[in-house]
């Protein structure tokens, strides 16, 4: 950058811009929840047909495309921000080198050097003549020129050469400025379509970085959230944000404030419904990169019996197979996120309404989606759900929820019920191995607690809080509170529950008639050993008691005298048969057993 630009630029005119772009931002923001939350929710409460579902598809791209502009001026607006701070600094520097250049009676010329009078004693009736001093930023040339100063006749020279090394630097600091925002600014725009593909949110996670990287100084003004913190310091740290830094901090972040618990569900969903539209995004490219690898597909059969070739007989390669295999778990964990993403897409109403409070894509994949908003419920229902859970099979557990939410809302129509699916970790995925093990539930129990606490924290009042594991998912559930004894936890919930971890329901921390559970008759987790000689035949009907204490694979079972808490009639479930073998171990969200579980989650009795 060169000195008449400089000198000319006015770091406000490039706040200003970015307090335009954040002001746009809002702007399709506000269009974007206008379209989804009213107008395309209006719509699906008063027309039906093939006219809806285009109308809807056309809705859901107009506000991809708000959503993008949102997230794109938000960068934008950082950027233009971080410039503005940057080149401040030399602004700074420039000026206050011209105000002592100017009390010296100097002349700055157009070039940045800085030209100085005739001045020191006099030798044949003359002063010393002035001259000229170019700045210059390089150590050796400065010092140098220090000492050369040391020995000019015209003192006027060493202060010369002082102010134009400081122009020069100032100069030079602006340039770097420059040089670091344009590409950044220039890579800031978008496709010349009117489509947002998954590659744009690809772009846009790129973009964020480089933004987030270069306006590191700028955004160290920011006070970073706590290390580690507690839901309680978390949702400090965030009030004592401007609406700018938090805004800024969403657009830069997504991830860190989308997992940060006791943050506002809208906060998290706002942040997590980025990270989940880049997710995807990477998921497709990764998918469209794989299908350009497949490899040969069939072969000729080789007969085992014979070692010859069958005739007219193909199968497919070992190497097509595994292939395969990956282009099915990557299409899979797409179909979980395009599950989640449905949600948004289809509610019909504020009660309804999903919450994004978590996404992630690694191991097995993560999600944690509230029906209806947490934070102003009367009734908070959790739910953990057990093996076999992960993002690529999220639509289920989502469908649980959301049976539960509709059925809490009738039972208990003067309060408010949020239904809450808590996929936050890693759940066991074989029930002869993994499921027998502690190990998931023992790296679960902190992110559940602390999950739990940033709702309760979240919320600013007493919400009715309930704790509903099925399967595995409540050993996690027992083992939060067994070993979190402050857990806000009002009401507990096992169903189909291979144990909680604990021989007795006060070991919980909770009263013990608050504590239910129900497995039903069919269900062959009713044939689960003790974990002392754990047996895995390969009929699961051959499983067999082999003590009379009621201790199961993960403690007392629940549903026993012994255990201590209530019970709750459910159905007998259907018997293992062509529908699989543990078809009543999944049927706990229909029939009596949901409408049971809706009045304990509503403070009533079943």
């Amino acid at each position: 950058m060169d000195f008449k630009t400089l000198k000319a630029l006015k770091p406000a005119e490039f706040e200003n811009a970015a307090d335009g772009y954040r002001a746009m931002g809002k702007m399709a923001s506000a269009a974007k929840d206008h379209i989804d939350n009213q107008i395309a929710v209006g719509m699906r409460n008063s027309l039906r047909g093939e006219a809806l579902e285009a109308a809807q598809g056309q809705l859901r791209q107009l506000s991809q495309n708000f959503h993008y502009t949102q997230v794109e001026c938000g960068l934008i607006s950082t950027a233009l921000n971080g410039f503005a701070f940057d080149v401040d600094a030399a602004k700074k520097k420039l000026d206050a080198a011209l105000e002592d250049a100017g009390s010296h009676k100097f002349t700055v010329n157009s070039d940045g050097s800085v030209s100085y009078p005739a001045a020191g004693k006099e030798s044949d009736g003359k002063k010393p003549e002035g001259g000229k001093a170019d700045g210059v930023t390089d150590p050796t040339a400065s010092a140098v020129n220090r000492q050369a100063a040391n020995f000019d006749p015209n003192p006027n020279f060493k202060i010369a050469q002082a102010i134009a090394d400081r122009i020069a630097h100032a100069l030079e600091e602006a340039t770097e400025a420059d040089e670091k925002w344009a590409p950044k600014l220039r890579a800031l725009k978008a496709d010349d379509d009117l489509v947002v593909s998954g590659r744009d949110w690809v772009d846009v996670k790129s973009d964020t970085g480089g933004v987030n990287k270069a306006a590191k100084d700028y955004l160290d003004l920011v006070k970073d959230p706590p290390r580690h913190g507690t839901p309680k310091e978390n949702a400090s740290w965030w009030r004592g944000l401007s609406e700018e830094q938090r805004a800024e901090y969403i657009t830069l972040h997504p991830d860190s404030v989308g997992r940060m618990d006791g943050l506002p569900a809208d906060v998290r969903s706002e942040a997590n419904q980025l990270v989940l539209a880049e997710t995807r995004g990477a998921a497709q490219g990764q998918l469209n990169d794989w299908l350009k690898k497949e490899p040969k597909h069939y072969e000729p059969y080789l007969n085992p019996m014979t070692g010859t070739t069958m005739e007219n007989v193909q199968v497919p390669t070992e190497e097509w197979k595994r292939w395969d295999a990956k282009r099915k778990e990557i299409q899979s964990r797409i179909d979980g996120m395009d599950a989640i993403q449905s949600r948004f897409d289809t509610y019909t109403g504020e009660n309804n309404r999903p919450y994004l409070l978590g996404i992630d894509n690694k191991t097995r994949g993560h999600a944690i989606v509230s029906i209806g908003n947490p934070d102003t419920a009367d009734n908070v229902a959790t739910y953990v759900p057990g093996t076999f859970a992960k993002l690529s099979s999220v639509d289920g557990d989502i469908r649980r929820a959301e049976l539960l939410q509709r059925q809490a809302e009738r039972a208990d129509r003067h309060h408010s019920t949020a239904s809450i699916l808590w996929l936050g970790y890693d759940a066991p995925q074989s029930i002869m191995g993994d499921a027998s093990e502690t190990k998931f539930a023992d790296e679960a129990r902190r992110p559940l607690n602390d999950f739990l606490t940033g709702i309760d924290t979240a919320h600013g009042g007493h919400v009715n809080s309930t704790l509903i594991g099925h399967s595995y998912g409540s050993l996690v559930a027992g083992e939060t509170m067994r070993d979190h004894p402050d857990v806000p936890v009002d009401n507990a919930i096992a169903v189909g529950s291979p144990g909680m971890g604990v021989k007795h329901a006060d070991d919980l921390n909770i009263p013990r008639d608050h504590i239910w559970a129900a497995t039903a008759k069919n269900d062959l987790i009713n044939l689960a050993p003790p974990k002392a000689g754990f047996l895995a035949p390969l009929n699961p009907m051959e499983y067999v008691r082999l003590f009379d204490d009621h201790t199961i694979v993960h403690g007392t079972d629940p549903t026993t005298d012994d255990f201590g808490g209530q019970t709750f009639k459910v159905a007998d479930g259907k018997a293992p048969g062509s529908d699989g073998l543990m078809p009543a171990h999944s049927q706990y969200w229909e029939g009596e057993s949901l409408n049971h579980m809706a009045e304990i989650v509503t403070g009533g009795q079943p």
